[in-house]
């Protein structure tokens, strides 16, 4: 049998070689038996399962509701690739005690995962993901027959979303995006949200063009992730035909980036910058917003500046989502293109967000590249880049450890004043200036993350981090 290990929010694993209908059916079965000794008042013994457009997800969705049914749990399973944002929605709008969304979200085409999302509409957190994965093999599968389970009502197969579109059009003046005539472009990159954005402001005086809207279980040959370098696609379509905007969503659709209406990219930390800008500035709201440590040092100021209470939390948006369920919250973003909004559901969501953006450019009229500026020229630049090594799982502890234990005693020209090691190390300079190196949760990957004044010295700060990880 397969080693299982559950990472942030589930388990992902490359497909065929451990992630086998065998060992969905284990994973499923213990959840399963989780749920069942663990029941939630007000819950419903009902299971929500979705899944993404990668090689098979339909089949290991299927198997999933065969065994949930086999346990006797009424199951939702949606009949086509859903976005993960809509089975965590769903999940809470129908209280069901659980979800299972069948996706490896932003990895490599050969990995495929099982996340579980909890009866609040949110990713489970760590312990119930530990506490799934020690039951793994306790009790014998239990599954039901698809065709059986869904005669005898016990598996339905519904969208769910609809109800999702529409709460997400609540959240913001969907009147005035209407009225607009914004011109938005989406790059769904291979994901589940080609279309949604067609969808979405279909009946308005919206333009919306779907770019890399193609179902392609190899993703176009990227990784679906909203990162720079996984653009240019999108961006040489944008040059021959210029948006107002450019929406990225990665492969399940709870994350976010964007490009300008020609094809320039922005980080996602710029995106997150714009994104607190317009719920304070715009929207008038107040509230806590809650970062990760590896997020811009801007989203600090800005919150110095308005008088917002701000959380710094570990890497993760599992130590965001609790953050935005407690009273007075706001917003919470972090470095990956997550965000989430407290009046919607503890959970990122990139569907919503793009929603957001929208309703900025049809408030402020003007474009985003100047929206930008401005923000830059109150609170100073901050320019970000990120680049992932190829780093053996074996030997990150001990470099961590070493780079915990003799820091640098400045970056480039400011004297470091910090040194973070809570979740990777992350060294922090006089003048804000910062570089991070943190090992991913899911692949053999060494993310190396620079913010400094100038796109130069971000590259500099990243040459920094290269000679820090050859030792």
């Amino acid at each position: 049998m397969s080693t299982i290990k559950f990472g942030t929010d589930g388990w992902r694993a490359v497909i065929a070689q451990d992630f086998t209908f065998e060992n969905v059916a284990r994973v499923a079965q213990a959840t399963a038996d989780y749920w069942s000794a663990h029941p939630v008042a007000g819950a419903a013994r009902k299971v929500v399962i979705g899944y993404d457009r990668r090689f098979f997800s339909d089949r290991f969705a299927r198997t999933t509701a065969e065994v949930f049914a086999g346990n006797d749990f009424q199951v939702v399973l949606t009949p086509e690739p859903t976005p993960t944002p809509s089975i965590s929605y769903a999940v809470k709008n129908l209280g069901a005690i659980g979800g299972v969304m069948i996706t490896a979200s932003h990895n490599p085409p050969i990995f495929n995962g099982f996340k579980l999302k909890s009866h609040f509409g949110g990713s489970s957190g760590p312990e119930e993901c530990q506490a799934v994965e020690c039951l793994l093999g306790r009790n014998p599968i239990r599954s039901q027959n698809f065709d059986v389970a869904v005669r005898a009502g016990q598996i339905s197969v519904a969208d769910v979303r609809p109800a999702h579109f529409a709460a997400i059009k609540r959240l913001v003046n969907f009147k005035l995006i209407a009225k607009a005539k914004l011109r938005v472009a989406h790059d769904a990159l291979f994901g589940v949200g080609a279309g949604v954005f067609e969808t979405l402001l279909a009946r308005t005086n919206c333009h919306v063009t779907t770019l890399n809207g193609k179902y392609d279980v190899l993703f176009g040959g990227i990784c679906p992730e909203p990162l720079p370098k996984n653009y240019v696609l999108g961006g040489a379509q944008l040059k021959r035909n210029p948006h107002d905007l450019c929406l990225v969503t990665d492969g399940d659709s709870d994350r976010i980036g964007g490009m300008d209406g020609r094809g320039q990219p922005m980080t996602n930390q710029q995106i997150i910058a714009l994104l607190l800008h317009h719920l304070v500035c715009n929207r008038g709201e107040r509230g806590v917003v809650t970062k990760t440590f590896n997020t811009t040092a801007m989203v600090d100021k800005m919150c110095s500046a308005w008088n917002l209470p701000l959380t710094e939390v570990g890497i993760g948006f599992r130590f965001i989502a609790p953050e935005l369920m407690k009273p007075g919250a706001l917003f919470g973003a972090e470095e990956s293109g997550s965000v989430g909004f407290a009046q919607h559901i503890p959970e990122r969501d990139g569907l919503a967000a793009g929603l957001f953006l929208c309703e900025m450019l049809a408030m402020e009229k003007i474009s985003v590249n100047r929206i930008y500026a401005q923000l830059e020229k109150e609170f100073g630049p901050h320019r970000y880049a990120r680049y992932d090594a190829h780093y053996p799982l074996e030997k990150r502890a001990t470099l961590m450890a070493a780079l915990t234990a003799n820091p640098p005693k400045q970056l480039l020209r400011s004297k470091l004043v910090k040194v973070d090691a809570r979740d990777g190390v992350k060294y922090v300079a006089a003048d804000s200036t910062w570089l991070m190196l943190r090992g991913s949760g899911t692949e053999p990957v060494l993310r190396i993350y620079a913010e400094g004044k100038s796109d130069a010295d971000v590259q500099k700060l990243l040459k920094v981090g290269s000679a820090l990880l050859r030792g």
